[in-house]
């Protein structure tokens, strides 16, 4: 199956996202966080870097519980457009 081209604002909402959950992250590891949430690290590492610039809904659900961040924050704030 071949994938459809992200659009520059998919691929701009992924990279907001990867930041959110890098500050999120703050000072633990990422090997902590991915074990936490039950994913690999190079799978959190992609998304932290823009690399998977759209995750599974339930590995951000994950990650987003292991930081102890609400989805709805979360969502409301990857969608954001930056001034």
């Amino acid at each position: 199956m071949v994938r459809t081209p992200l659009t520059p604002e998919e691929r701009e909402r992924g990279e907001r996202l990867g930041r959110l959950l890098r500050e999120a992250r703050g000072d633990r590891s990422m090997a902590e966080v991915a074990a936490r949430a039950g994913v690999s690290a190079e799978t959190l590492r992609k998304i932290e870097t823009g690399r998977a610039p759209t995750p599974a809904f339930f590995t951000v659900a994950a990650l987003a519980g292991a930081l102890g961040l609400s989805m709805d924050d979360l969502v409301a704030r990857s969608l954001l457009v930056p001034a």
